[in-house]
C-alpha cells in the first residue's frame, strides 16, 4: 500500500528487514523545555542523527505515539521540522498526548493515515513485514481504548494475509508493567486486544510507546514489547503506589530485525555517545 508521498527504501529482498522503532518526542513549541526540564527537540534531533547513521541501514522507522505534548498545531509544525532531518521512510501512530485531527493537517502528505475514517488505524504492505498502526487515543484521557469497531478492523486486516509476518503498534501498553502510576493509565480492556492478536499466529510484536521504558511481556501468543523514550524515562519504581516521576536516564531506541530464517529480533540501543568499541581480542587471543 503505497500511499505515502515520502519513497519507499525496499528491504533488501523479501527475507529480510530492518525496522527501528522510537516513541513519545513529546515535543512543545519551538522547542521549549517538557516539564521543565527535558529539552525534547535536541533530545530528537539527536535520536534522528542517531538512526540516519545506522548501519546497517533500517528500512523504516515507526514513532509510537506521544509525539507531540499537548497536540496544538504549533506542536506538530516544531515535529514535522525537526523530523524533516530523518532521511527514511517514518510511520505514525498518535498517544495520548497527540490529537488526530492536527496530526492529520500537520501530515496531508502522510496518505496512510486517512485509512480509516474515525481513527488513525492504518497498514501498510509495502514490506516483508507487514506493519499495523492502531490509534488507542482518548481525547482528553490519559489511558487508551480501543472501541469493538476497531478490533473488529483488526481482525479483519489480519485475516487477510495470515502467512506474512505482522507487526501491530499501539500507543498504550496493553500488559501490567508493574510501574503503578502508568498502570493506571494502560490500554484498557486489553484483554479484547490480546483475544484478536491471539488468533492471528503471524503476529510477531506488538510494539507500544507511552511506559518511556523497554519492558517485555506475553501477550496473545506473541510479545508485547514497549519502547524506551528518546528523552526522558519513567522511573522505574515498583513499589505499590510509588509516584509519578521520571528520570534522565539515557534515550534509547529498538530494533526490530526479521529474517525468513529466523524471524524476528529486537534489539535495544541507545542514543548517546559511549566509549568504544573496543576489541575483545587481539594478536595473541583474548586481551588480558
Amino acid at each position: 500500500m503505497a500511499d505515502q508521498a515520502f519513497s519507499v527504501e525496499q528491504c533488501p529482498s523479501s527475507q529480510q528487514c530492518l525496522i527501528a522503532q522510537i516513541s513519545d518526542p513529546h515535543i512543545k513549541a519551538g522547542g521549549k523545555l517538557s516539564y521543565r526540564q527535558v529539552d525534547t527537540a535536541n533530545a530528537l534531533r539527536e535520536a534522528i542523527t542517531t538512526l540516519n547513521q545506522l548501519v546497517p541501514r533500517p528500512n523504516l522507522v515507526l514513532i509510537s505515539g506521544d509525539l507531540v505534548d499537548f497536540g496544538h498545531p504549533e506542536e506538530y509544525a516544531t515535529f514535522k521540522h525537526i523530523l524533516s532531518d530523518l532521511t527514511l521512510p517514518v510511520y505514525l501512530i498518535p498517544g495520548n498526548h497527540d490529537d488526530r485531527q492536527s496530526l492529520r493537517a500537520a501530515f496531508p502528505e502522510h496518505r496512510y493515515l486517512f485509512q480509516h475514517r474515525d481513527f488513525l488505524h492504518w497498514v501498510i504492505d509495502d514490506y516483508p513485514v507487514r506493519l499495523v498502526g492502531l490509534d488507542s487515543s482518548v481525547p482528553g484521557k490519559p489511558y487508551g481504548e480501543l472501541s469493538n469497531a476497531s478490533l473488529e478492523w483488526l481482525d479483519k486486516i489480519l485475516t487477510e494475509q495470515p502467512e506474512k509476518p505482522t507487526l501491530v503498534m499501539v500507543h498504550h501498553h496493553p500488559f501490567v508493567s508493574g510501574i503503578d502510576h502508568m498502570d493506571q493509565q494502560p490500554l484498557k480492556h486489553a484483554s479484547a486486544l490480546e483475544n484478536v492478536i491471539g488468533k492471528h499466529a503471524q503476529v510477531e510484536r506488538v510494539l507500544c510507546g507511552h511506559l518511556h521504558r523497554s519492558i517485555q511481556a506475553r501477550f496473545g501468543n506473541t510479545l508485547a514489547i514497549s519502547c524506551p523514550g528518546v528523552s526522558h524515562q519513567v522511573s522505574l519504581d515498583l513499589t505499590p503506589d510509588g509516584p509519578s516521576r521520571f528520570q534522565l536516564e539515557p534515550p534509547g531506541y529498538l530494533l526490530h530485525q526479521w529474517s525468513a530464517a529466523h524471524g524476528m529480533i529486537t534489539h535495544q540501543g541507545f542514543i548517546a555517545c559511549y566509549p568504544g568499541p573496543f576489541p575483545f581480542y587481539d594478536a595473541n587471543g583474548l586481551i588480558d
